[in-house]
């Protein structure tokens, strides 16, 4: 009887669940602008993805190749990324709209303290930093995640159990 292997989409979309779910209780509890709260999903998502990896390779019984676990480990790097790439898309323009704001007023109170700049050049640079704060947490939400996936994907090909049967029609 064969092993059923679970598919790199449901892996996918469980990786990301556990990304919104870790967004979600941010934005309610406040903490998201805290320096160590962004490090929970620096951490996560490369590790879901290295896990992915290692029990696909744990499926196969080891009948795998490096190639074979690292496609497997990035395939599900691209679903988890594509869902929280919507969510984060939802997040910034109708969930949680303010967040925007909040992360500008954050820079503009951590550039006040520095006193670097003037009250006007501050008020200038806010339209041009809305923009850019925006365009930010959606760009870094796509190649973030796909660096981070790769990286778990290429250590959970390293560790993995690799013994592919070889057949005779393979050489």
């Amino acid at each position: 009887m064969e092993t059923k292997v679970t598919s790199h989409v449901i892996k996918g979309l469980f990786l990301a669940l556990i990304i919104i779910i870790i967004s979600l209780v941010g934005q309610f509890t406040k903490v998201y602008l805290e320096n160590w709260y962004g490090w929970i999903g620096i951490i996560v998502f490369p590790v879901g993805i290295l896990l992915s990896t290692y029990f696909y390779g744990t499926q196969m019984n080891g009948n795998v190749t490096f190639g074979n676990l690292f496609v497997n480990g990035f395939k599900t790097t691209a679903v988890a990324t594509c869902i929280v790439f919507i969510y984060t898309i939802l997040t910034v323009y109708v969930l949680f709209p303010e967040i925007v704001d909040e992360i500008m007023d954050k820079s503009l109170d951590e550039a006040r303290k520095q006193g670097k700049a003037t009250e006007a050049q501050l008020q200038q640079g806010v339209e041009l930093g809305l923009k850019i704060i925006k365009i930010s947490l959606l760009a870094g939400s796509v190649v973030f995640n796909l660096i981070l996936g790769v990286i778990g994907a290429l250590i959970g090909a390293a560790i993995a159990k690799k013994n592919p049967e070889v057949s005779p029609f393979d050489q």
